[in-house]
């Protein structure tokens, strides 16, 4: 009897230990993949006192919170964090005061992001954006993540050129394009559009945040207030979603990288074309996401000084250079008004431009050669006065540059440190990291092939704005560029910085 008992007992401790131990594998479960709550808000903030409004801008939120860490995501469509545009040069550090004392969100976890298409935005864009937080962080729900990398190289080109001198040069409105016997190369773009979408439990999409390098400097047909190519894609991609989802773009590595045609002069920019393109591509790669665990988001935000520039040298050099292209100008028989009709006249017909054939032969019945002669010198007053053009348009990028690089040479002041923030962040597959200012698109390459995770993206443009990053190349430059003359960066802060993200990254 004794002994039955003693079985039954046993019996009873398996019968419990076994149903005990599902309970308590759901609970490490639960431990290990923390359920992440979301919520999106977005405020109109178009200047409509600017003039015309094409289509409006806005300052997009979200709020994301694990349990353990609480942070926020916010776009803006302005050129830039402070120093240029119509943000003020206090507002990240109000934002983020105010985002700390109402919700409790630390300020190393916002993360604010300019998608930098040159629209006007309000006065009160501060106060705008610390609302749209609030409402965010009021909405939390919880949500399901799933990312994807999408594709587009239609719609974008680099703006740097190599030259057969071994120097280089960009394209900008601001100056004439090099002469096309002078380009050798051009430069690299990335078609990748980084993805991370979440969904509320019933399937319905929250927020997809996109990252994709561009230039949102297009404009459109009427001149107007516009949010350019970016405001155009985001569109699209949330009038393709159910309703109340929202797109959040965060701008990529475009420190180098134009609109596609961007100097065409025989047609209106329209940057609407090029939006609806990336929004289409985005959707596209929207199709082939998996939802998975949300899990933990981590985030890492550190402060690093890099080595700043000294153009002393390097104005000395232009300024000799600019001298040398004034001397080589020369006098010419032709002024523009007898040039024009004499270059296309040698272009057309270059054996015979300067009258009809007949009269050519006739000269040559009656041993003559007064056409041809004729022909010879013109010819040479052309290229002569092509090769004055071609010297005026270079002194317009050294000027313009210039300028550039002495302003940044007076502002420095005798600092040799520029300090930056960098933020890593990952959620679920999604990993990205951070710069704040105008990263050229070769940086965003190396990142992606360094970096231990297979799906990394890089956001320039956020918290903050520290001119143009490029790489030490393109800093080395003998030419001019804009990207490396507005700028406060030495050549060696990009080994430094792709050094201190892969360390990021690892820790990711």
């Amino acid at each position: 009897m004794k002994n039955h008992f003693v079985s039954q007992y046993q019996k009873l401790k398996i019968l419990i230990c076994f149903s005990v131990l599902p309970v308590i594998c759901c609970l490490a479960t639960h431990r290990v993949t923390a359920q992440i709550k979301a919520g999106v808000a977005k405020i109109d903030i178009t200047d409509r006192s600017a003039g015309l409004v094409n289509d409006p801008l806005f300052v997009k939120a979200l709020v994301l919170d694990d349990g353990t860490t609480r942070m926020a995501i916010i776009t803006l469509d302005v050129v830039a964090i402070a120093e240029i545009g119509s943000v003020k040069n206090e507002y990240l550090a109000e934002v983020r005061t105010a985002i700390q004392t109402q919700m409790n969100i630390q300020p190393a976890n916002v993360l604010i992001n300019s998608s930098h298409c040159h629209g006007k935005v309000r006065a009160d864009v501060a106060q705008l954006t610390i609302d749209a937080v609030k409402e965010a962080a009021r909405l939390l729900v919880p949500v399901t993540v799933g990312m994807a990398v999408g594709h587009e190289d239609r719609i974008m080109e680099n703006r740097r050129f190599k030259l057969k001198n071994g120097m280089q040069a960009d394209m900008r409105r601001a100056y004439a394009m090099p002469p096309d016997e002078q380009v050798a190369e051009i430069g690299p773009v990335d078609p990748q559009i980084g993805i991370l979408r979440l969904n509320r439990k019933n399937g319905k999409t929250l927020a997809v945040i996109y990252n994709f390098a561009v230039h949102p400097i297009q404009g459109v047909p009427n001149g107007g207030n516009t949010a350019d190519i970016i405001g155009f894609a985001s569109k699209v991609i949330e009038e393709n979603l159910n309703e109340g989802a929202l797109a959040l773009f965060l701008q990529g590595c475009g420190g180098d990288i134009n609109p596609v045609a961007y100097k065409n002069p025989e047609t209106p920019p329209d940057a609407e074309k090029l939006g609806n393109m990336l929004g289409l591509s985005t959707m596209r790669a929207l199709k082939n996401i998996k939802e998975q665990p949300s899990g933990k988001i981590k985030i890492i935000n550190e402060k690093v000084d890099f080595p700043r520039v000294n153009f002393e040298e390097r104005i000395k050099r232009l300024k000799d250079y600019q001298l040398k292209l004034v001397g080589d100008l020369r006098g010419t028989n032709m002024n523009f008004k007898s040039f024009l009709p004499a270059l296309i006249k040698h272009n057309y017909s270059p054996a015979h431009p300067s009258y009809h054939m007949q009269a050519y032969l006739r000269d040559e019945s009656l041993g003559k050669n007064d056409w041809v002669r004729l022909d010879s010198v013109n010819r040479q007053e052309v290229d002569a006065y092509r090769k004055n053009i071609y010297i005026m348009e270079e002194l317009t990028r050294i000027n313009e540059n210039l300028s550039l690089m002495t302003k940044h040479q007076a502002a420095s002041a005798g600092r040799t440190t520029v300090n930056a923030e960098i933020v890593g962040l990952k959620i679920g597959d999604f990993a990205l990291v951070t710069y704040p200012g105008e990263l050229t698109v070769q940086i965003g390459l190396n990142i992606k092939q360094i970096s231990p995770h297979p799906n990394t993206f890089v956001a320039g443009y956020t918290n903050g704005y520290l001119y143009y990053a490029p790489t030490a190349g393109q800093l080395n430059n003998s030419g001019v560029g804009q990207e490396d003359c507005e700028t406060i960066l030495a050549p060696e802060w990009q080994k430094q910085y792709e050094g201190k993200v892969l360390e990021i990254l690892k820790m990711l």
